[in-house]
């Protein structure tokens, strides 16, 4: 059984991220092999809300160079999380945008 917090790897913040939290919806960096119910109870343990829905969405690495040599930077896993209308804000995002 993996824990919640391998579940969840790290918030995104990006502009449009900030902008879709006025919707309680918050975007996270989550494990690749972690399926949307894993997903979901990891969030209301670690957070104490209730989540209404998950979205997620597979993240191909962006082609890299240096010279000659070409690579590939690592692919993720995206995960948006939408709370229900009487849950609670996440307060780790509080203060940020």
């Amino acid at each position: 059984m993996r824990s919640p917090h391998d579940l969840i790897k790290r918030p995104i913040i990006t502009e449009a991220s900030m902008d879709a939290m006025a919707d309680k919806k918050y975007t996270f960096e989550v494990d690749k092999k972690a399926n949307k119910t894993e997903i979901k109870n990891a969030v209301e343990q670690v957070f104490g809300v209730k989540v209404k829905s998950v979205n997620t969405m597979n993240m191909l690495g962006k082609m890299k160079r240096q010279g000659a040599h070409a690579g590939r930077r690592a692919s993720w896993k995206k995960a948006i999380i939408a709370l229900t209308e009487d849950s609670k804000a996440i307060e780790f995002f509080e203060g940020m945008n």
